[in-house]
């Protein structure tokens, strides 16, 4: 009787931690990721143009603010954060508008991620300048390049950084 209860005590701590494991969702994972990227970045190749970014994990951990200032530029937000099964992330632009993108988020392991425009603020029609899309690349813990797609008039303009972690 003993050893019936013990191994059926033993099968239920199993499924518990089973269930917990598993039960984390493809956004919870990739928010995870991002906000692996907490620090201070820079450009990894020296012929392109200065930019730095940094990441703080804020808001008791439900919040990642990122900041990315180009040389001779104002520097620019993105917050990135969960809502319920959904990675979002909103960009305060420097042209004055604020782009929301949603995450498609990956089976497996998580070594790209695309965020796609959802809607925007601040814009008076869709043909306005702003950045419709950013594509993260995850290389190892210490580089990743992101691609943001700056678009106006229906044209795409892609803006590459490759980036390392400062030590």
């Amino acid at each position: 009787m003993k050893r019936s209860l013990s191994m059926l005590l033993t099968l239920a701590v199993i499924a518990i931690a089973t269930h917990l494991v598993l039960g984390k969702s493809k956004a919870d994972a990739a928010f995870e990721k991002l906000k692996s990227l907490a620090g201070e970045w820079q450009n990894s190749s020296s012929d392109a143009k200065s930019v730095k970014v940094s990441y703080q994990v804020v808001s008791g951990g439900s919040a990642l603010m990122e900041s990315l200032t180009p040389a001779d530029e104002p520097p620019m937000i993105t917050m990135y954060h969960l809502d319920g099964d959904r990675l979002l992330m909103t960009h305060y632009c420097s042209v004055g508008n604020q782009p929301r993108m949603k995450a498609q988020l990956p089976a497996g392991e998580i070594k790209k991620l695309n965020f796609t425009m959802v809607d925007a603020t601040n814009m008076a029609k869709s043909s306005d300048m702003h950045m419709h899309s950013l594509e993260f690349t995850f290389q190892d813990d210490d580089h990743i390049t992101q691609v943001w797609s700056l678009r106006q008039e229906g044209k795409d303009t892609p803006m590459t950084f490759n980036l390392e972690r400062k030590k």
